[in-house]
């Protein structure tokens, strides 16, 4: 009886081991049963509350559930709880509250009783554990290879009919796996009305909420939480139908580019959102979009999106899940059928503004109808950008930029951001370049990293340009320094 904490008196004592033998045996029958019942049977016991309180989950199961909250602030601050006993168990902390007229030892050997079978079942669901993530890897590949009826069947039927997506990457994606995965207890029951699938795809993690088109936020307050305790970045897609499960994945994957440490995770509906759009007048900017887009299937304008959101041919080929060179062949085809140049600056922050418009009305055609020619994205139409409304806007982005940081960070833009060919054409070292980028980006409060932001400052320099910024008008004294004016 040495493992449940029995004390010699106990031992001395026929009741007492008696007692003892039967507090292990409730323990035991309620541990084959499952943690919820094991950790009811403790409170019962101790006559008080009992709670598994997780550093990510919270209260993994409490009894009474109103409890939960005095368990977790139990766990993470131990002496302002002594009252309390606590044990390490299963990764988690067993937080115990006896009664008054509980015996100290009782009590004690209750908790540790209880924490030596909750590692006693943490071991074993260890042990399934691992054939249980693969098993959510397969299905999470069946449904961006567009089974998605096949998976829905085996989950849940015609219950699950939407999905959120999230993709998370950083160093410590191993770790932070098992970590969600114990916090957000997956389960593959089938006519249940959610299910969480989690998967590691090519060194990354996705987690993918499968639900009734719409989700109550714990799963996504619980990847923040992972997200920043182990330094990963993430994006999110969703709710979408889940015939559109694709989609979700790539626009995740593109939002996740938009993350930084200070926000570790971004919705897709987020990035490209600006100030600007709701500036622009609503019907011409819808018939410019639809007349540039009108070429363009959806799946045309998605790879599109995608690939400007990103920022990169590559990366836009690891959201989409295809080949560099299939992006890049199926972008010069698009290229084709806007007869534009995708790899102008310009143009992209065009077509981006076009791919964010509003749906146009019935008189799309009206442009044309009228004779004014094709619609061309090198150009805007007159009265779009032009407008007190959109001047006050760029001048509030960009302006109070000293001469030489607005030249370079111009230059940088129209080399897509690629630092090296931008220094050369400035005459300045890669480093003098990039203290500058970096001096822009504390004026502009703007994340430089985000292709979406660059587009935007790009369309803002253009429209409070009062002189030609070249480089070779980059203020100077003399070798490659410069001089402030």
């Amino acid at each position: 009886m040495s493992t449940t904490g029995t004390t010699g008196h106990e031992a001395a004592c026929p009741g007492g081991a008696r007692q003892a033998r039967e507090t292990t045996d409730r323990l035991l029958r309620a541990a084959t049963r499952s943690g919820a019942h094991l950790i009811a049977e403790a409170a019962l016991l101790v006559q008080g509350w009992a709670v598994l309180a997780d550093p990510i989950a919270g209260a993994v199961y409490s009894t009474p559930a109103a409890a939960a909250a005095d368990g977790v602030h139990a766990a993470a601050d131990p002496h302002e709880h002594p009252y309390c006993l606590q044990r390490p168990a299963a990764g988690a902390v067993l937080v115990l509250a006896p009664g008054p007229t509980v015996p100290p030892e009782r009590a004690a050997r209750v908790a540790t009783t209880t924490a030596a079978l909750l590692d006693v079942r943490g071991q074993r669901a260890a042990e399934l554990r691992g054939e249980q993530m693969r098993l959510h890897t397969t299905l999470v590949r069946l449904l961006l290879a567009g089974h998605t009826t096949a998976v829905a069947d085996t989950l849940g039927g015609n219950r699950l009919t939407h999905a959120t997506v999230y993709r998370l990457t950083g160093a410590d994606v191993p770790t932070a796996h098992q970590v969600l995965w114990r916090a957000v207890r997956p389960s593959l029951a089938p006519h249940a009305d959610a299910c969480t699938l989690l998967g590691r795809l090519d060194g990354e993690l996705v987690v993918a909420e499968l639900h009734r088109g719409g989700d109550d936020g714990r799963v996504l307050r619980l990847v923040s939480r992972v997200s920043e305790r182990h330094q990963l970045l993430a994006g999110m897609a969703g709710p979408l139908p889940l015939a559109e499960m694709p989609t979700a994945h790539s626009d995740a994957a593109a939002a996740r580019h938009s993350a930084t440490s200070d926000r570790r995770i971004v919705p897709a509906d987020a990035v490209g959102t600006s100030r600007l759009t709701p500036l622009l007048p609503t019907a011409p900017y819808a018939r410019w979009a639809g007349s540039v887009l009108r070429p363009l299937t959806a799946a045309h304008q998605h790879l599109l999106l995608v690939w400007l959101r990103t920022g990169s041919k590559p990366r836009a080929a690891a959201a989409l899940g295809l080949s560099a060179g299939t992006v890049r062949a199926r972008i010069r085809e698009l290229s084709r059928l806007l007869s534009a140049d995708l790899e102008d600056a310009t143009v992209q922050a065009h077509l981006l503004l076009a791919l964010r418009a509003p749906a146009p009305a019935d008189d799309a055609d009206a442009d044309a109808e009228n004779g004014n020619g094709p619609v061309r994205l090198e150009t805007l139409p007159a009265g779009l950008l032009d407008t007190e409304a959109t001047r006050s806007w760029a001048r509030g982005l960009v302006g109070g930029l000293e001469p030489h940081l607005r030249i370079a960070l111009t230059c940088w833009l129209a080399h897509h951001a690629r630092t090296a060919p931008a220094a050369a054409e400035l005459h300045v070292h890669r480093t003098t370049l990039a203290n500058w980028l970096t001096q822009c980006a504390e004026h502009l409060a703007q994340n430089l990293g985000d292709a979406t932001v660059r587009a935007e400052i790009h369309l803002a320099l253009r429209a409070t340009r009062t002189g030609p910024d070249d480089p070779a008008a980059l203020p100077r004294r003399g070798g490659r320094t410069y001089r402030r004016l």
